[in-house]
């Protein structure tokens, strides 16, 4: 059994949950693994990862225009209706649809375009973005998040494309930038209406063929504590935000330890945080060693589980700094939440999460393993769409954003299977 991602212990992976066949013709449907093509995934991933789609603002080309305007071509010539729009200039969602022609569910694959950066060349031992193939891997940034799972996930609609297995219902492409910072893409994709009447949905992410039904919450906020300038030789003359900051940051850590108290260790989640991330002082003009700043700030990256509520936690934190300035009459502190993203989960009855547990099973032999995502998804707010989700896909959890990123080509042509055979089973259903 490979590892499951859980902070704190295994968790069971019997399936007792599967579907019935209801007649709909078992061998039939495990004929669609036979239409992957090992060489067309492979080739579609190497392609993908070779245009880079890194955001970088003010550089030309450094978004995610040229990989979308490729996959437009790619699906208008699979015959797809396809839909290119932008969400803001150069940043644009592709949306394409495989339509039976006949009424039913409609299931949704998500997987976006945008990678994070390369960071240091010399961390790398193969070009990022070549599409290396070397001892059964693809490496590259992207190749295991998440442009292995976006080849996988438009080589499985080619697949039952060439079966003519039938099907009722339609499925969904939806392929949006800008997942790895504000997610400004599943939210444009939603506010147009495209989640609407979608009755499920997969999420293409790298979890190695894992069966994830939640996935922690987030939220951002920048603390800001305000001071007095003054000479590091008189610091009393001044206010000095940083003493006060390091006040703030212990009283956050004593919270989260009760949290963690409270709540425990979640099965497949681990532990909530609350965890300061960048720390600056002054905000704003060049530090001094000599001189105490006006103003400290840092940025709070806040992962949360079920059992959390997100405004009773931001009124613990508001509440810890009305504490700081009682004792303190210098202390003067603001709290700033600039991204929420509830926490998810979706039963283990539900018939996404079925449709793919009943897949993995035939088409590996063995039970599928349910876990939960570490951190937040494009599929956060398509749960808050109410589309029911899961997260699964080809990749080790572990290797995304790392130096010399990678996926395994046998386990990719497994995803691309599990993808085109639960599409199926869910909407034969």
């Amino acid at each position: 059994m490979r590892k499951v991602q859980a902070d704190c212990r295994p968790i069971a992976t019997e399936n007792k949950h599967r579907a019935s066949e209801k007649g709909r013709g078992k061998v039939s449907l495990d004929k669609v693994g036979s239409f992957v093509e090992e060489a067309e995934v492979v080739a579609l991933t190497q392609n993908l990862i070779r245009i880079p789609s890194v955001y970088r603002p003010g550089v030309p080309g450094g978004n995610e225009e040229k990989v979308a305007l490729f996959v437009v071509d790619y699906l208008k010539e699979m015959g797809l209706t396809v839909h290119y729009e932008e969400v803001v200039p150069g940043r644009p969602n592709v949306i394409a649809i495989y339509d039976s022609g006949k009424p039913g569910k409609t299931l949704l694959f998500e997987g976006h375009t945008d990678v994070v950066t390369e960071g240091d060349l010399d961390s790398w031992s193969y070009d990022p973005f070549g599409g290396t193939i070397e001892n059964g891997r693809i490496y590259g940034r992207g190749a295991c998040d998440t442009k292995n799972n976006l080849a996988a996930a438009i080589c499985a609609v080619k697949a039952i494309q060439r079966s003519e297995l039938p099907f009722t219902g339609k499925i969904i492409l939806c392929i949006p930038c800008d997942e790895e910072s504000m997610m400004i893409g599943i939210k444009d994709f939603i506010r147009r209406g495209w989640a609407d009447g979608v009755d499920g949905a997969i999420i293409c992410e790298p979890e190695e063929n894992q069966i994830c039904i939640t996935q922690k919450g987030a939220m951002r906020a920048i603390l800001r504590v305000y001071g007095k300038m003054a000479h590091g030789a008189m610091p009393l003359t001044g206010i000095n935000p940083n003493t006060r900051m390091a006040r703030a940051i212990v009283a956050l850590d004593e919270l989260e330890r009760q949290e963690k108290e409270r709540l425990g260790c979640h099965p497949m989640l681990g532990y909530p945080s609350i965890t300061p991330t960048i720390l600056q002082a002054p905000v704003k003009g060049d530090a001094q060693i000599n001189v105490v700043p006006d103003q400290c700030m840092t940025t709070l990256d806040i992962r949360t589980v079920p059992g959390q509520d997100h405004a009773v936690l931001r009124q613990q934190m508001e509440d810890i700094l009305v504490a700081l300035s009682k004792d303190d009459d210098h202390f003067h502190a603001e709290l700033e939440i600039i991204e929420e993203r509830p926490w998810t989960e979706t039963d283990i009855n539900d018939p996404i999460v079925r449709a793919v547990a009943e897949s993995y099973k035939a088409i590996t032999g063995k039970d599928p393993i349910y876990n939960g995502v570490p951190g937040a998804t494009d599929g956060t707010f398509l749960h808050l769409a109410g589309v029911p989700i899961i997260t699964t896909g080809a990749g080790d959890r572990h290797v995304p954003h790392h130096a010399d990123e990678y996926v395994d080509i046998a386990e990719l042509v497994e995803t691309t299977k599990l993808y085109a055979r639960a599409a199926l089973v869910f909407l034969n259903e």
